[in-house]
């Protein structure tokens, strides 16, 4: 806590008002606005976009330096030498594991896959056609129903239990979601096969033959869900805190999460991605949409180029688009039309000084994009993919708030509606 103060002077308050201002490790200092309200004043930040609501141990990103650390260690090192199943680890105890954690921790994961023999039965009650998101907000919320056994918040054993038992099934009921939705059998997780490479196992796999899944289609799922496993104090992650600062179970509070992600704005920007190379159709009318773009009065935009947090290029992006290159390549699938748009694009941004000017850099979801699609995932599952490796970062920033001290949510508002007034009888109005 440093000594350093703000002091505010506002108009009909005869004294000025001292606020503390705190500073983190690193990052920008913040303005303590507490002792506001005794003065019977509030902030006004809609979006909360210079507000912190809360302190936290576990992610930082500088959206001007194109910077993004899980407790200290740079997204590009843990890509490039972790795999996601540590980084779960060190975004929930805070350092990597040894040897021996390691082993112990996959192989609780591993004991967790299988999912309640009722659950098969719950996705029954939905349509085959239903959106694979809708379903997961309402499986993952059910799950309170079938594991009630870990459920006391105040218990560090029991929110443990929850973490493993929701790290361990999201992929096991993305995948039922997926096979439900095109009536095929769902498969079993097989715990012989790593985490990625088991999630492919039972999206793709049939009970007629054994599955084969390529290391390098592995690899590519496995650093999906490691560059999406945390980004601060995103959308869907601030909606699982306030959930969670009410004492809600954790199952009700990843599907609030689940739910916040679900927007275009968040977790939809990759099937934004695909939407929008299908809408081009063809390289011949990229010229005539990169116009479009760069066209303020036209509405069109083109999707997975720059970032709101970002400002100058994201982190992820270089390595997402790595593994592209290596999945395209071992699918043979460089020829791929809708890719070929991509990779055009891709050498536009990179090149046009309009969108170099604007630091419109291809981003995450642009490579992510381009990665699923190859994989034969459909645009329906890409945010369900989304969630599966945020699940962790979520369960991070809830176990972080419920084991200190913390209360329940309740931002405040610019009220400018109607004041007092009389009611008048219906022969009145």
């Amino acid at each position: 806590m440093s000594d350093m103060k703000a002091t505010l002077k506002v108009d009909g308050i005869d004294e000025a008002i001292d606020l503390p201002v705190h500073e983190g490790t690193i990052g920008p200092r913040v303005v303590d606005v507490g002792a506001l309200t005794a003065n019977d004043l509030f902030t006004y930040d809609p979006g909360f976009v210079s507000t912190a609501a809360c302190e936290s141990q576990i992610t930082y990103i500088d959206g001007a330096k194109g910077v993004l650390l899980h407790r200290g260690y740079p997204i590009d090192q843990l890509a490039e030498h972790s795999d996601y199943l540590e980084t779960c680890y060190l975004l929930l105890y805070g350092e990597l594991p040894d040897k021996d954690q390691k082993e112990k921790f996959v192989r609780t994961v591993h004991n967790h896959t299988m999912v309640h023999e009722q659950i098969r039965t719950f996705y029954n009650g939905f349509r085959r056609d239903a959106h694979p998101m809708a379903i997961m907000c309402g499986v993952v919320g059910a799950l309170s129903a079938f594991y009630h056994d870990s459920l006391d918040i105040s218990d560090e054993h029991h929110r443990q239990v929850a973490a493993f038992r929701l790290i361990a099934k999201m992929p096991t009921l993305a995948a039922m979601s997926y096979k439900f939705s095109i009536g095929q059998p769902f498969m079993y997780p097989d715990n012989s096969m790593g985490y990625a490479e088991n999630f492919l196992h039972m999206m793709f796999g049939t009970p007629c033959e054994p599955s084969r899944i390529s290391p390098v289609l592995a690899k590519a799922m496995d650093r999906i869900f490691l560059l999406h496993a945390d980004h601060e104090q995103n959308a869907s992650t601030s909606t699982v805190r306030l959930a969670g600062s009410s004492g809600a179970n954790p199952f009700a509070c990843i599907a609030s999460g689940i739910a916040a992600l679900w927007g275009p704005s968040h977790g939809g920007a990759n099937e934004a991605v695909l939407n929008m190379l299908e809408e081009i159709g063809d390289v011949s009318r990229i010229d005539e949409f990169v116009a479009r773009a760069k066209d303020k009065n036209d509405p069109f935009r083109l999707m997975g180029f720059g970032h709101r947090v970002y400002k100058n290029f994201d982190p992820r992006a270089k390595v997402m688009k790595e593994a592209a290159d290596e999945v395209l390549a071992e699918l043979g699938m460089e020829n791929d039309p809708l890719l070929a748009i991509a990779k055009r694009l891709e050498e536009i941004a990179l090149s046009d000084e309009y969108f170099i000017e604007k630091k419109l850099y291809p981003n995450v979801d642009f490579y992510s994009g381009i990665i699923l699609k190859a994989l034969g995932i459909p645009t329906s599952m890409f945010t369900v993919i989304f969630a599966v490796g945020r699940t962790v970062g979520w369960i991070a920033h809830w176990n972080e708030m419920i084991s200190g001290s913390y209360r329940i949510g309740r931002p405040r508002q610019l009220y400018t509606g109607y004041a007092q007034r009389d009611y008048l009888p219906l022969d009145k109005r």
